[in-house]
């Protein structure tokens, strides 16, 4: 039966070719409008060849015949014939092209396994933050209702109350629910003034929003070359900022205001001091790290009023600065989560390394340990070396206990507001102390201190003394920090002879208003 191909309503004639297929004819019809590539497939299915074959077309005498629409005819005693051409090659190529395919099929079916995977950790991550979340309200709501709780038992039976801790271990070690989202606080962009302010213990620290002061801490961990070094991801960082904002309480004094000024003036003296010549990468991290760290989670009242209401704090930590364990603890708490962890990328015998250094220096914090330390640091002075880990480690400790309590070294624009903010914080726990029956420092004692009196010793005695111990080392610091120190100490002198001479002329009008028999008029 001969195999045709194309439309029979045609106007033109169909033609007709007559093939030699195993030695017997084969007739084929086809359209002239038939293309080439139709044709080819009409010849390969005729003479029982694959379909995508490469073919050719030849006569009895062995020449090539066109294959196309306009082809010469033959007649059934000249028979043409279909010669496969290259059949194993183009069987390779077709095996290979398959394969190919394969791969890819294979690709595409391992991308939609991954997006599959993805999705539903996703989903599981959304739903254990959905969990996380309603835990820590339903925790949250129990411990405010304990705080009432206790703050009524108290007010009735004027009994001694723990200091409340925000950061309280008995929660699994957890405050805050885990973040996946970046961290909503806005990214500002600092202007070159602001950059170069940022160097400099000038800097007003009160012009500044949280989210201005956050933006500020993660320039700097950018700036100092912290981000690259350990291979922080930015995210995180943000996150981390983020979380040790939350764990600062609203106290007057040790707020995150307060940490960022301690940060903002490590950061400041690292440039002064050329430190990143001298130190290193390592050694800045664990500055910047424990400067912002020192104080986290700081209740408002100091050591002694722990260890003689015997607090929670104090009681877990042996009396041995309750305070400055508890903010270490807390940085790590945080640390410890993935979604705040800076150091995830760092080798885990670095961060071994780093994380006790951090404490060293945030225990290093403790004023009952300032004469021990800066003793220390007074015996190396005089021929530090920079190769001796002994030593740096000393200088780091003392450079985190100058920015801790540098205030003074501020224009005093700057620096008075953080006295009146000391001395409400001091002036709560005297007045706590006295309702619980405690004992009460003179320099707490709102009955009893004045501004240039808290001040002067503390310039005088504590502030001078290391700030000059550690210009040995750095000369360049005398003008920019030492000399404000000295100015700030004639000041506060100033102001306490004026208050001396207005209580002196107090006193004289009382007395000369007393009768010769002693009793007022």
């Amino acid at each position: 039966m001969p195999t045709t191909m194309g439309s029979a309503s045609s106007s033109y004639p169909p033609r007709a070719l007559y093939l030699d297929v195993d030695g017997k004819m084969q007739k084929v019809i086809f359209s002239q409008h038939c293309s080439p590539y139709d044709i080819r497939e009409l010849l390969c299915s005729s003479s029982n060849i694959a379909r995508n074959t490469a073919i050719s077309l030849v006569d009895p005498d062995g020449a090539l015949v066109s294959i196309d629409p306009t082809m010469p005819s033959n007649s059934p005693s000249f028979l043409y014939k279909v010669v496969p051409q290259s059949t194993v090659q183009a069987g390779e190529k077709e095996d290979m092209f398959q394969n190919v395919l394969t791969q890819v099929a294979e690709q595409f079916s391992r991308i939609n396994e991954l997006k599959t995977e993805v999705t539903n950790r996703l989903a599981m991550l959304e739903k254990r933050v959905e969990l996380e979340g309603l835990k820590v309200l339903e925790i949250e709501k129990c411990k405010n209702d304990l705080r009432k709780l206790r703050d009524e038992l108290t007010s009735r039976g004027g009994g001694r109350m723990n200091c409340a801790c925000k950061y309280n271990f008995s929660d699994d070690g957890k405050k805050l629910s885990p973040r996946r989202d970046v961290p909503s606080y806005p990214k500002y962009t600092l202007s070159q003034e602001t950059i170069e302010a940022l160097k400099k213990p000038t800097f007003d620290v009160w012009h500044w929003e949280h989210n201005e002061m956050l933006s500020c801490l993660e320039y700097m961990y950018h700036d100092l070359g912290l981000v690259k070094e350990f291979n922080m991801n930015p995210i995180t960082l943000k996150r981390w900022l983020l979380s040790i904002q939350e764990n600062y309480r609203d106290n007057p004094f040790h707020n995150f205001r307060h940490c960022f000024c301690v940060s903002q003036m490590m950061y400041g003296m690292i440039h002064l001091c050329n430190l990143q010549e001298k130190l290193t990468m390592t050694d800045m991290c664990i500055l910047m790290t424990a400067a912002v760290c020192h104080d986290l989670d700081h209740p408002g009242y100091n050591n002694t009023y722990q260890i003689n209401a015997r607090t929670e704090l104090a009681v877990r930590y042996n009396d041995i600065s309750p305070l400055e364990n508890h903010h270490c603890a807390v940085a790590f708490q945080i640390i410890s989560l993935p979604e705040c962890n800076i150091f995830a990328n760092t080798e885990p015998e670095v961060f071994k390394q780093m994380r006790q250094a951090i404490i060293t220096l945030i225990l290093a914090t403790d004023m009952a340990r300032h004469g021990e330390i800066l003793d220390s640091f007074k015996k190396k002075a005089d021929n530090f070396d920079f190769t001796n880990e002994d030593h740096v480690k000393c200088l780091k400790m003392v450079l985190i206990k100058c920015c801790d309590i540098s205030n003074e070294v501020r224009p005093t624009e700057v620096a008075e507001p953080w006295v009146d903010c000391l001395l409400e914080e001091y002036f709560m726990q005297s007045d706590r102390e006295k309702s619980e029956g405690l004992p009460v420092a003179p320099f707490m004692d709102r009955d009893k201190v004045t501004k240039p009196t808290a001040q002067i010793g503390f310039i005088k005695f504590v502030l001078i003394p290391m700030f000059e111990t550690v210009m040995k080392l750095f000369p360049q610091i005398e003008e920019i920090m030492v000399q404000p120190l000295r100015d700030s100490r004639d000041h506060y002198e100033e102001l306490k002879q004026i208050d001396d001479a207005m209580t002196e002329v107090t006193q004289k009008k009382n007395t000369d208003s007393m009768p010769l028999g002693g009793k007022k008029k």
